[in-house]
């Protein structure tokens, strides 16, 4: 198996400069972060010393860190590349492009988009076997899934190459052998999320009352019970007999929900607004903030001590 020691992240932003913190843990590893915006790369050190300092830790030597404003010197020396770009196909087939007229034959390329199929991202490279998906989630220095999607042109060594480097930095990697829109784990987030806007649109209820029932009911045991497990635990014929009831009258849209071109054409867009299906101030979001940290933080900690 090969063997990886040259990590290159192309992207100083929220993902880019959080994977890199995370393999700054390992002095094994020498980490190159690339970006084409010199205050996003200026900024990085000091962004990688915060998550460090949110979590607990102590400062990392950041000499093993090398920030990059040039993307053939970025990539020359890398055994993995990992895009963390904006989730633009054109853009990330472009860059991709790129990467392989200057980095070595044997480098692994990986993108961490969250939803566009790999497949298509790898479209225009001359030696797709090397292309594959991993998937990290946000933040991405506390959450320790990474998705790893394999294409039908991904090489089976390079899947094994990256499940062993994610071992290996204490994530827990997942071999998704199909390459779908959305993978595994958003096609069960986003199901999820249709249904909760199906419900608010509908009039059942309003968003606070559907996310305390999220949080004050299976929300509390899924990361000990996932839905599969508890299928089996409280038995297939029940699950079926609950399903005959259930699913015809569950939301099937194929498009966006139209409560959400409303509320946008409203300027209530979320955070950047301050008004989406709540009210924002920047006091609730940063308590929103601290809650997920401390919560992710609490966790961590707890599945260290099992």
């Amino acid at each position: 198996m090969k063997k990886i020691e040259g990590i290159t992240i192309l992207g100083a932003g929220l993902m880019g400069h959080g994977i890199a913190e995370v393999f700054l843990r390992y002095p094994e590893f020498a980490v190159t972060l690339y970006d084409t915006v010199p205050s996003m790369l200026d900024s990085a050190p000091e962004k990688i010393q915060a998550i460090v300092r949110a979590i607990g830790g102590t400062h990392w030597n950041l000499s093993r860190l090398r920030l990059s404003a040039s993307l053939p010197d970025a990539v020359r020396d890398a055994d993995v590349v990992i895009e963390a770009i904006p989730e633009k196909l054109e853009l990330k087939q472009k860059v991709f492009a790129e990467v392989e007229g200057s980095a070595r034959g044997d480098c692994i390329f990986a993108s961490n988009t969250s939803v566009i199929p790999i497949t298509a991202i790898g479209e225009k490279l001359r030696n797709k076997s090397r292309m594959v998906g991993t998937h990290w989630w946000n933040p991405p220095y506390l959450i320790p899934l990474v998705e790893v999607i394999q294409t039908a042109h991904t090489s089976l060594e390079v899947v094994r190459t990256c499940m062993d480097l994610f071992t290996r930095i204490g994530k827990i990697p997942v071999h998704v052998k199909k390459d779908v829109p959305g993978f595994v784990a958003n096609r069960l987030q986003h199901a999820l999320w249709r249904e909760a806007i199906h419900i608010v649109e509908a009039g059942i209820c309003d968003a606070e009352t559907v996310d305390l029932c999220i949080k004050n009911s299976f929300g509390l045991r899924l990361s000990v019970l996932a839905p599969l497990e508890n299928a089996d635990l409280v038995g297939l014929e029940l699950t079926e007999d609950i399903h005959r009831v259930i699913l015809p009258d569950l939301s099937i849209a194929k498009q966006p929900s139209p409560l959400l071109r409303k509320m946008i054409e409203a300027n209530r867009k979320g955070w950047a607004t301050n008004a989406g299906f709540y009210d924002w101030t920047d006091d609730s979001k940063a308590r929103v903030r601290s809650r997920l940290i401390e919560r992710l933080r609490l966790l961590r900690k707890q599945e260290a001590q099992t």
